[in-house]
């Protein structure tokens, strides 16, 4: 029997997870697909939701606006998707439904790639942003041991999301003092990198477009840089190992999604 899995988000035509979990599920002969699924609303992602619970699905990558919404119809979460306050993996096994949030371990294993001399251990980090994405950085980075700094243009929300995990606002020095700065933001944030240390590393949580003018700007400062896609492979990582139980096989993933992309490496 085909095992059905895939990802559900509004819009969602534009993921490449399809892509990345098609190929290592080619690559590894499995008797399973994994599809887009675009629910116009809350209502249509609960009953796609009621389809895996009916063993119609074995589980799903979710993506937004449908986080928060996963988390809350699960059985039952993992610490990690608890402190998120969202999940962006389902899995359905006899009925019930446990959430999960890998985006951190994405992130990790993005910096890990692409920034190998990064340690943040006891050093300021900085993230953009008070959303859902930034939750996911602030709590895997201070389980990392960083000492993180959320700045948000709305103060209050940044003060409601370290209130929540424990980190701080953002100061004036922060900046100048960070090993790394996290964009968490949808759109291109309005900060001086000339102020940053000359080490310093800057990641961007988005790989549409993949060379985001931060991290243009961040090259021309001639900074360490580390893309959005990078994080969507690692944490499609786990995902792969939970849905199908199994390691994801040796594929060149990466070089898939940029010619998806028409970007170059």
């Amino acid at each position: 029997m085909t095992v059905a899995t895939g990802v559900a988000g509004q819009p969602v035509a534009h993921s490449l997870s399809p892509l990345i979990h098609g190929a290592w599920i080619r690559a590894t002969g499995l008797d399973a697909v994994y599809d887009r699924y675009d629910p116009p609303d809350v209502e249509g992602f609960r009953a796609l939701i009621e389809r895996g619970r009916r063993g119609e699905l074995r589980g799903l990558n979710v993506t937004a606006p449908f986080k928060a919404e996963a988390l809350a119809m699960a059985d039952t979460a993992t610490a990690t998707a608890r402190i998120c306050g969202s999940a962006n993996l389902l899995l359905f096994v006899d009925g019930r439904i446990t959430a999960d949030s890998t985006d951190g371990t994405g992130l990790m294993a993005a910096l890990a790639e692409q920034a190998p001399d990064l340690d943040v251990r006891n050093q300021t980090v900085v993230v953009l942003g008070a959303g859902g994405a930034a939750r996911a950085a602030v709590a895997a980075l201070m389980a990392a041991g960083a000492g993180v700094s959320v700045l948000n243009r709305t103060r209050a929300r940044a003060e409601g999301l370290v209130a929540e995990l424990g980190a701080t606002v953002a100061g004036p020095a922060a900046l100048e003092q960070a090993i790394l700065v996290v964009n968490a933001l949808s759109v291109a944030p309005d900060i001086d990198l000339s102020v940053l240390r000359d080490d310093a590393v800057l990641m961007d949580m988005t790989y549409r477009p993949l060379t985001t003018p931060f991290l243009v700007a961040g090259r021309a400062r001639g900074l360490t840089v580390v893309d959005g896609l990078a994080m969507l492979i690692g944490q499609a990582r786990p995902s792969f190992r939970a849905l199908f139980d199994m390691e994801p096989p040796a594929v060149d993933v990466r070089c898939l999604a940029l010619a998806a992309l028409d970007e170059v490496a």
